[in-house]
């Protein structure tokens, strides 16, 4: 999600009177881009499969499914589960409010409400909603190269596995490492050091152009890059590519007044994730084909040998 504050949040209103959400829309369509649901069930499938939630107002007395049990059932989808869900009731005891936070409720407003209080309670929670995830997606940044951290890997790992698994399709990896760095650091300092990490970032992102592609920071001065939907063809194409972009005799990186003459060595793989392998294999397979970069005098890319 892009929390960018020129963009409409996007808010599920969920209630079964038709006078209650004219009233809802019309004091909330300027501000929000609206989704509409007369029921539970209905709930349910917008939740599942809309793109982005920013916030649910949830009617509780609705017929068959009351808005407790749809409340309980968001918070079971994982897309939404951290979606803040406000009930909107005339059932306003101590006991419904209970329950209501009891099931995951993040406000409860009575009926009849005042406007402007819903908008404001809203906007409240519309606003703490963006800055958590705006945090979250910092978690997952390395703050040197704007790239994704070994964090954002892991979480992006398994899920192409597990899609890759359940598709039948490729997944390729490449895992960088930049070569003689150590050497970097000792002769400039860190600040040279850090400023062929960002180097070797922006020659990842003039590469590797998908936005489905995952580039990150692994770590050190370790890079890797997954490839959903690549065979090992298409890995092959750009780690070469890279090694070239990286080490382009007529673009030296002039950091210090002198060439500096970075390389990378890159090993990659691709393989259909079946039930023999894990996440970790693909990871080892590339580590094996980075090794064997390296061991063949740097600057270059290799593939993996993959055995059944």
């Amino acid at each position: 999600m892009n929390p960018a504050a020129s963009a409409k949040p996007t808010l599920l209103l969920v209630d079964d009177t038709p006078s209650n959400l004219r009233l809802l829309c019309d004091a909330l369509a300027p501000e929000y881009e609206l989704l509409i649901a007369t029921n539970g069930d209905k709930a349910l499938e917008i939740a599942s499969r809309a793109p982005v939630l920013d916030a649910i107002l949830l009617d509780i007395m609705m017929p068959g499914m009351d808005g407790y049990e749809v409340c309980r059932r968001l918070k079971m989808l994982s897309r939404v589960q951290d979606v803040p869900v406000l009930f909107l009731t005339a059932a306003n005891s101590e006991q419904s409010e209970e329950i209501g936070f009891g099931v995951g409720a993040s406000d409860y407003i009575a009926k009849p409400f005042c406007v402007p209080v819903l908008k404001a309670r809203l906007h409240a929670q519309v606003e703490w909603r963006r800055r958590a995830v705006m945090l979250e997606q910092l978690a997952l940044i390395d703050p040197l190269t704007g790239l994704g951290n070994r964090r954002r890997f892991d979480q992006a790992l398994d899920n192409e596995w597990k899609r890759a698994l359940r598709q039948q399709t490729p997944l390729g990896l490449m895992i960088i490492d930049v070569d003689n760095f150590k050497a970097f650091n000792d002769r400039y300092g860190h600040g040279v050091g850090d400023q062929v990490l960002r180097f070797v970032g922006d020659s990842l992102r003039s590469v590797v152009k998908r936005p489905s592609d995952q580039l990150v920071r692994y770590a050190g001065d370790e890079f890797a890059v997954l490839l959903p939907d690549t065979t090992e063809a298409g890995a092959r194409a750009l780690a070469e590519h890279l090694v070239q972009v990286v080490h382009e005799p007529q673009q030296p990186l002039d950091l210090v007044g002198e060439a500096l003459g970075v390389s990378v060595s890159v090993g990659f793989c691709a393989v259909i994730p079946d039930g023999r392998r894990e996440p970790a294999d693909l990871v080892r397979l590339a580590d094996a084909a980075l090794f064997e970069a390296k061991r063949q005098g740097r600057n270059r890319a290799c593939s993996a040998s993959v055995r059944d």
